[in-house]
């Protein structure tokens, strides 16, 4: 079996080994090439057993020596390939050699850190299983959507509720722990895409006429298939009030942005721009491309309440622009009722933070669309 169960894999100082499936292997998507001599072959009790006939019981070994990988064919019927050359004897092996028993291939991986070995070796046994976790994710679809409520500054009521992902996986916990894996692969725009679909389809069971805020993911602003996601959710909930929204550091492009608005429109479907304060977009931009919702990131939010005045009239003048443009204006991260208070005299109309709800299933908001204060 693959190794990644296997703890501090040491090897050779501070250089970690692994072996990345390529294709439809029979094995794990990493494995860590732990312990030394490192065996491959048909047979039960080698390192790496791969279950296939055209590999030999005991097929090959790998070994480090001064930090470098080598490779020993151990005489088998099929041949171990490196590159496409058949190997005779010992070879060394760098990353990103493609490494063949018979007709199973590998990547050669390198993680090499100025660390300590067993830090850097649990952080890559770690990131292997959080890898392979991943690609089962994808697969069996395997999140778990939580939603935040969103309110009206006064906590009279609940409006709508922000998608935010989670999963029951090892290492793969959070929102952010998923998309770095994604980005390992490349697919944080399949893993968005799926987020959405996931949380809109498990938010149809909350209180009728909830507005469901999802995300994007900034890969995505410019491509055709954004655009083709939210058609798919509309189409599998006609009725259902959506707010797609966009991280203001994301918006570079205010034409481009003035596109996804009116594009969106024709689907129904609302645009917010997300922490905004955090990023460097400028009011000007905005009036080109004005969103229907303008969440406020809670660095501009969390203390207001306690000054100093300079700040509360700069993040008052902000909100009026806002208003002054005609959009919804929304503080997120309040987490106090001082702070509540400070942000309802500031102007703001809708709230999202812990002193209004945190996140949770949906089934924890069925019966309730009404303050949670």
């Amino acid at each position: 079996m693959p190794n990644t169960s296997i703890r501090n894999p040491r090897a050779d100082g501070t250089t970690v080994w692994l072996l990345e499936s390529v294709g439809k292997n029979l094995s794990d998507a990493l494995t860590v090439i732990y312990p030394l001599p490192f065996s491959i072959g048909r047979k039960a009790g080698c390192s790496l057993q791969l279950p296939s006939k055209t590999v030999s019981s005991h097929h090959a070994d790998l070994t480090i020596r001064d930090s470098v990988l080598y490779v020993m064919d151990r005489q088998s019927t099929n041949g171990t390939y490196v590159n496409g050359s058949r190997v005779t004897g010992m070879i060394a092996l760098k990353a990103d050699d493609v490494l063949q028993f018979a007709d199973v291939a590998f990547r050669v991986r390198c993680n090499d850190h100025a660390t300590s070995s067993n830090t850097v070796a649990e952080d890559v046994c770690d990131q292997a299983l959080a890898l392979v976790q991943f690609d089962r994710m994808m697969d069996k679809r395997l999140v778990t959507p939580f939603f935040q409520p969103i309110v009206q500054i006064d906590g009279s009521n609940t409006i709508g509720y922000e998608v935010l992902a989670r999963s029951r996986m090892f290492g793969l916990e959070t929102s952010a722990a998923m998309f770095s894996a994604a980005a390992k692969l490349n697919m944080e725009v399949e893993l968005s895409q799926m987020l959405r679909w996931e949380g809109i389809r498990e938010g149809l069971a909350l209180p009728k006429g909830s507005q469901i805020f999802v995300n994007t993911h900034p890969l995505e602003l410019g491509r055709p298939d954004l655009l083709e996601s939210m058609k798919n959710v509309r189409n599998m909930t006609p009725d259902t009030p959506i707010t797609l929204e966009v991280h203001e550091a994301a918006i570079t492009n205010p034409a481009q942005m003035y596109e996804l608005r009116s594009a969106l429109r024709d689907l129904q479907i609302q645009l917010a721009y997300d922490d905004f304060g955090a990023g460097q977009t400028r009011l000007s931009e905005l009036g080109n491309a004005a969103p229907d919702v303008m969440k406020f990131d809670m660095g501009l939010i969390r203390d207001i309440d306690k000054g100093p005045v300079d700040r509360i009239k700069v993040l008052k003048s902000l909100v009026q622009v806002v208003l002054d443009l005609g959009v919804t204006a929304l503080a997120e991260g309040i987490e106090t009722e001082a702070e509540a208070l400070v942000c309802k005299e500031l102007g703001f109309q809708l709230a999202q933070g812990y002193y209004f709800g945190r996140p949770a299933p949906p089934s924890r908001f069925v019966d309730s669309c009404h303050p949670l204060i």
